[in-house]
């Protein structure tokens, strides 16, 4: 099923982040994409704020992971891929050891390492940038 919003602030996109918390259980892999500017770490901290983390979620691309605890022992893992070469880099830094039933991973820029992914994913992907609305799409919701 794919779902469509437009958000047309900064805001907007954060709350559209909170709501998808609403729906996470534990083991939800969320694949991000977007251009440079898109909003990808603003919907990752509405994300992160939704499931109740209360540290600032600030996008991981230079540690490439980042770890938040969460109730009930699971854990909110964000991964940036930005500065990834090679997809074995992914296998290397053990981005696949997170794709587990005490995991909501969110992943930004996903696309070089599409072939580790598993079929089981939400994909997101964002449109705009700037200034502009943005159209965010979501495949394999139930809303």
């Amino acid at each position: 099923m794919k779902q469509t919003y437009r958000t047309t602030s900064a805001a907007e996109t954060y709350n559209l982040g909170q709501k998808i918390a609403q729906k996470l259980k534990g083991g939800e892999l969320l694949c991000l994409y977007g251009p440079l500017g898109a909003g990808k770490t603003v919907l990752a901290k509405g994300l992160g704020q939704g499931l109740g983390i209360s540290e600032e979620i600030t996008s991981p691309t230079f540690n490439l992971i980042q770890e938040y605890d969460l109730d009930e022992g699971l854990k909110f893992v964000h991964m940036d891929l930005y500065r990834l070469q090679h997809p074995e880099e992914a296998e290397i830094i053990g981005v696949p050891d997170y794709f587990r039933e005490d995991c909501i991973c969110l992943i930004e820029w996903p696309e070089i390492i599409e072939d580790y992914l598993p079929e089981d994913k939400l994909i997101i992907r964002i449109e705009g940038s700037g200034e502009l609305p943005r159209t965010i799409e979501i495949e394999n919701w139930v809303n």
